[in-house]
């Protein structure tokens, strides 16, 4: 089976070469998946593997503005819309000097079974620029934006492609794109989500993929007989993500003692609780990108240039970025009592992290454990197209059930013996209900 898988994999690489982040990601999948792609005669006639690896359309562009100086700059725009078979391409726009088409190809992928597993319609895509708007003026990311928007706008729209925001592209972000989308249409639709509540956003939204982690872990808990009161977690990054997870742990009886930033981590073996909470909403708006403030603020730990997985706890939570618990960070968690980790950033350990933990712990990956966003995304395309806005209760209610339904998923296809592994899980159950909708519709 190995080699069957290694032969695949190789022939992708020639194919795709360079593209280091989508091949991990298209590895992950592959190895959880095979067995019941070579166990199903209709998926390899149809070579589904072959074409789910292939994004349908990809898009690549200029995009020229003029600075506050006068000169022009110039960025390159992407747009991978990877799979329609359920819905809508659906996925985020990233602004940031990091972005290339293997990351957005990646991103794109993963986004695929993610949404699938969500139970909502929606297809898979991801798109964004190497623009940053950090240190940049509003007009200069205004008129950015509407440079972008002027060639995105061609390819999106309700019923082809709703993108979001992602990291580098918030509210101020959405508001210019969805701007720049009316003006050049004429038309006020749903077309991008995450959008102001005046206008057409859904409550919830800048918590919901921190709230659906935390709903998540509380299933994955229950399922080993826990619960999360009186639980001491870790988690990384301090934007949004990290922001709603924390909020969600303090409501439910947890306790939160680290954030981290490119600048370190802060250990508070007090607990970031109530004011600090909403301290790391002015750190993240102060555009510095650093943790340092809050130790000098709160009398915490300031530890410089590390990350937080030397910290012992009970449950670990990453939030920041792509692969930042490797192999050395996830025997460090173990070896100081971390029983659970929970990827709440995209792809958020190493391969080999991931395999060592799956191994000795309960491990789940962020295409279930980070669901949360893109389902209130989901409902936020739903309360556009009914012209209503659900109350905050009614759009956690609907949260809540779809991280249990995805949990549910996850048990139903990765359950063996006593124990679950949440990888195989979410990626066969993911993989199966896009691959039989493009089984049901032909060759396309």
């Amino acid at each position: 089976m190995k080699a069957d898988i290694n032969e695949f994999l190789e022939a992708l690489k020639v194919r795709t070469p360079g593209e280091r982040e989508f091949h991990q990601a298209v590895q992950e999948v592959i190895e959880s998946i095979w067995d019941v792609y070579q166990k199903n005669p209709r998926y390899q006639k149809a070579k589904i593997l072959e074409r789910i690896v292939e994004p349908e359309r990809t898009i690549i562009f200029r995009v020229p503005w003029v600075d506050d100086r006068g000169e022009v700059q110039v960025n390159r725009g992407y747009r991978v819309e990877f799979n329609s078979a359920i819905g809508p391409y659906k996925g985020g726009l990233r602004f940031h000097p990091t972005v290339t088409l293997s990351v957005l190809k990646f991103l794109g992928f993963e986004q695929t079974f993610k949404n699938s597993l969500t139970t909502l319609p929606m297809g898979g895509g991801k798109g964004g620029s190497d623009f940053s708007p950090k240190g940049k003026s509003d007009n200069e990311i205004m008129h950015f934006c509407q440079s972008f928007m002027t060639e995105l706008s061609r390819h999106i729209g309700p019923n082809t492609d709703v993108p979001a925001g992602d990291i580098g592209v918030g509210g101020r972000e959405i508001g210019f794109l969805f701007g720049q989308y009316k003006r050049i249409r004429n038309e006020f639709t749903g077309v991008l989500t995450g959008k102001g509540l005046g206008w057409g956003g859904s409550l919830i939204r800048p918590e919901a993929t921190g709230f659906g982690a935390v709903y998540f872990v509380q299933h994955m808990l229950a399922n080993l007989g826990k619960e999360i009161e009186g639980k001491t977690f870790s988690v990384s990054g301090f934007g949004n993500v990290a922001w709603g997870a924390i909020l969600k742990i303090n409501e439910l009886g947890g306790k939160v003692v680290t954030i981290s930033g490119p600048d370190g981590y802060i250990y508070d073996a007090n607990g970031i609780s109530g004011e600090k909470v909403d301290y790391m909403l002015e750190l993240r708006a102060s555009n510095n990108d650093v943790v340092e403030p809050y130790a000098k603020e709160f009398g915490a730990q300031f530890i410089p240039g590390k990350k937080p997985w030397e910290c012992p706890v009970d449950i670990a939570m990453p939030c920041a970025c792509e692969n930042e618990v490797n192999l050395e960070d996830a025997k460090m968690l173990v070896s100081n009592g971390c029983f659970l980790v929970a990827e709440t950033s995209n792809m958020g350990c190493t391969a080999e992290a991931v395999e060592y933990l799956t191994e000795a712990i309960t491990y789940a990956p962020g295409k279930a454990v980070n669901a949360g966003g893109v389902a209130v995304s989901g409902l936020e395309m739903s309360q556009n197209s009914i012209r209503m806005n659900w109350p905050r209760e009614e759009v956690d209610m609907y949260l809540h059930r779809i991280m249990k339904d995805i949990h549910d998923t996850c048990v139903r296809y990765g359950k063996k013996g006593n124990k679950v592994n949440y990888v195989v899980g979410a990626n066969v159950g993911g993989f199966v209900k896009v691959a039989d909708a493009m089984l049901a519709q032909g060759i396309v």
